[in-house]
């Protein structure tokens, strides 16, 4: 199914694949609106040749990744992967309700230190409500009541 939005003032159709949740693809939305204002080139889903696909990602003039963004259900071990060998400079893994202090400390618990510098990795967990804040689909910007937000 096809999902028209308006994010940061820029129409974006986003395709709800087969087994593919609302809340899955309303992450997305949310992870482009917030950051494509700083990161003008971000896309979505565009594939890398890495072992794994970004759900939402930045790289720069010579390839290097700048953002990588992850949305809804997303393993420990992936998480390390990314930190440990796509040279990732920042990821943003966003959630929807979860418990935001318990993923945290997991994490630091599975990603070596030295993989984690500080303001690399990042939750953004929404408010349960969000589906309902955002169901006309025309997000200007994020607004900071909507999520919280922990560096790892």
């Amino acid at each position: 199914m096809l999902h028209d939005f308006d994010l940061a003032g820029r129409r974006v159709r986003l395709w709800q694949g087969t087994g593919e949740s609302y809340e899955h693809l309303l992450l997305k939305a949310l992870g482009y609106a917030m950051l494509v204002p700083r990161s003008p080139d971000l896309a979505i889903e565009r594939p890398l040749g890495l072992r794994y696909k970004p759900d939402l990602v930045a790289v720069d003039d010579w390839g290097r990744i700048l953002i990588w963004g992850e949305c809804g259900a997303v393993g420990k071990r992936k998480i390390g992967w990314l930190l440990k060998h796509a040279s990732v400079a920042e990821l943003f893994v966003f959630k929807i309700g979860v418990d935001v202090a318990q993923l945290a400390e997991e994490l630091r618990a599975a990603v070596e230190a030295k993989h984690r510098a500080p303001g690399r990795l990042v939750i953004v967990n929404f408010v349960p409500q969000i589906v309902a804040l955002t169901r006309s689909r025309r997000i200007a910007h994020v607004e900071r009541s909507w999520y919280a937000e922990v560096v790892v």
